[in-house]
């Protein structure tokens, strides 16, 4: 079976076992996309939660103990039945890029009851993943999200996730994005997929939908803007690239860090820069070094 380069693909449980047999010297790393960014944060100096589903498992209880440890409010138990906790094997080729090997496992069971109104009500933005899409629940989640935002005018922020997730789910996050999202996190296949449209088509075509746009582009920095208020920012790696696995995650935890912190649209965009370069120089989508010092060194 082919594997998408660069992509998320969705396996089950067959598949993944399959591919974890011929791995010689696996690496375990709690990771999530949402999970990443809610970590991402909190290494920043916010605070910040999340909202998902594991199983009573040795998955599910490193998950856990590992985003409790990083200061993320996680307040869900481990589910006694249903499906095992999800996990993803991710190939990394030497030329940084990674492929990842999902199977959903436990968040396909994840409902609209488990985003809990006193989070949302404690939080200034509501981040949510486009995978959630994904998820046969997918489409009431989200309804669950945009209710709630509007009980306690709270921002919507969505991140499109992957190429095919956005191709899987173009006419609904489509209209999601123009009806509800404040803020909204691509990279440019993201985006390309989404509009059927690439480069600046796309970005102006997502910047008609919503308020806040930004859009990753790899080696070549991000774009960042909100209606007039436009900015190029440069990436800014810390060395030699090793993983890009993270990458757009820690890019939005700087972005929404600095934006619920009293940072511009463009000093966002550079923390965002910041967070995203230490993920890539290192195997694992989660901070090693200290993010709150590397931010304070670049003087913003």
């Amino acid at each position: 079976q082919e594997i998408g380069k660069g992509m998320m693909n969705l396996v089950d449980a067959a598949r993944s076992a399959q591919l974890y047999a011929a791995l010689e010297s696996p690496r375990e790393i709690s990771g999530g996309s949402a999970a990443n960014t809610a970590v991402g944060i909190v290494a920043l100096g916010g605070t910040a939660g999340f909202a998902g589903r594991v199983n009573d498992d040795a998955l599910g209880h490193g998950f856990i103990n590992d985003i409790r440890a990083a200061g993320v409010h996680f307040g869900a138990d481990p589910q006694p039945d249903g499906a095992p906790t999800a996990s993803s094997i991710i190939l990394v080729t030497p030329d940084a890029s990674r492929s990842m090997n999902t199977y959903l496992g436990a968040c396909i069971e994840f409902q609209p009851d488990d985003i809990r109104a006193e989070d949302v009500a404690a939080s200034e933005v509501i981040y949510l993943e486009g995978y959630l899409f994904d998820a046969p629940a997918g489409p009431d989640i989200f309804g669950q999200a945009v209710t709630l935002a509007a009980r306690y005018n709270k921002r919507i922020s969505l991140s499109l996730s992957d190429p095919w997730c956005a191709d899987r789910h173009r006419e609904a996050l489509s209209k999601f994005c123009h009806d509800h999202v404040d803020i909204l996190f691509a990279n440019e296949d993201e985006a390309a997929s989404l509009c059927e449209s690439s480069g600046d088509a796309a970005r102006d075509l997502l910047c008609g939908k919503v308020d806040e746009v930004i859009i990753t582009r790899g080696a070549d920095g991000a774009f960042v803007g909100c209606g007039d208020d436009r900015h190029e920012i440069p990436a800014m790696p810390l060395g030699a690239v090793a993983d890009t696995t993270g990458a757009g995650d820690l890019f939005a935890s700087g972005y929404l860090y600095g934006r619920t912190n009293g940072h511009s649209v463009r000093q966002s965009g550079v923390i965002a820069s910041i967070a995203a370069g230490e993920v890539i120089s290192h195997i694992g989508a989660r901070p090693d070094q200290d993010l709150a010092a590397l931010v304070a060194a670049a003087n913003l």
